[in-house]
């Protein structure tokens, strides 16, 4: 999603004290910059933040990094975020935010950050089959995640597009991905997973538009040689 330029956020990310500007000097000790040694959580392409926003205030007993490029949509997630703790008249001390290119993602994350779960909701599509290795389910890119996910990590991944979908079923089983549950209508299965329904995923719905979603996990007979 296209988003104008906004002159306040590259200032209010750099003195945010939860937004970190030099994600590659973390690699392998994310966990560092927690008050408490939890389960680390990743949200990749994290848009205005009301995703990982709801999700964080609701789970203490998890750390959150959540990562997108574009400053001006950090800057609405960082302002997203805040108001979500300040309403619960809570502390923000269990999410980060920081920019990254994500094809780039092996720079900034490997084995020692023991990554439990990664969330993916409604990555660009790149309908085009010589962009599809763009995509952020790409066996491409999951081979990436599986370096740094934890033996038996997750992916948690949503989407409107079907092709996609349908694609992304095919890249999991691929690169050693076990396909825990799906569902081709979000809606209609409530205990799916605990979901925080996301802007696009409104505007979708309102639409008429299913949403599909799929939980994976790291299989062993995928392991690195």
């Amino acid at each position: 999603m296209r988003i104008r330029f906004k002159p306040w956020a590259r200032p209010e990310l750099e003195a945010s004290k939860f937004y970190i500007d030099n994600p590659e000097d973390y690699k392998g000790k994310w966990n560092t910059i927690f008050k408490n040694q939890q389960s680390l959580h990743l949200e990749l392409g994290c848009g205005k933040g009301n995703f990982i926003s709801g999700l964080a205030i609701n789970h203490p007993e998890n750390n959150y990094i959540a990562i997108d490029l574009v400053d001006a949509m950090l800057g609405l997630a960082k302002r997203n975020i805040e108001s979500v703790y300040s309403n619960a008249k809570k502390e923000v001390d269990n999410v980060y935010l920081t920019r990254y290119d994500i094809e780039r993602i092996l720079n900034i994350f490997d084995k020692a950050d023991k990554i439990e779960r990664i969330y993916i909701n409604f990555c660009n599509p790149w309908p085009r089959g010589k962009h599809h290795k763009k995509r952020l389910t790409h066996p491409r890119q999951l081979e990436k995640y599986r370096e740094f996910l934890k033996e038996d990590g997750e992916i948690y991944f949503k989407t409107d597009d079907d092709s996609l979908f349908a694609d992304s079923l095919t890249y999991f089983e691929t690169c050693g991905f076990r396909i825990l549950d799906k569902t081709f209508d979000l809606e209609s299965r409530p205990g799916f997973w605990e979901n925080i329904m996301t802007e696009h995923e409104k505007m979708f719905m309102e639409q008429g538009i299913k949403i599909k979603a799929l939980k994976a996990q790291k299989m062993e007979f995928m392991e690195e040689k």
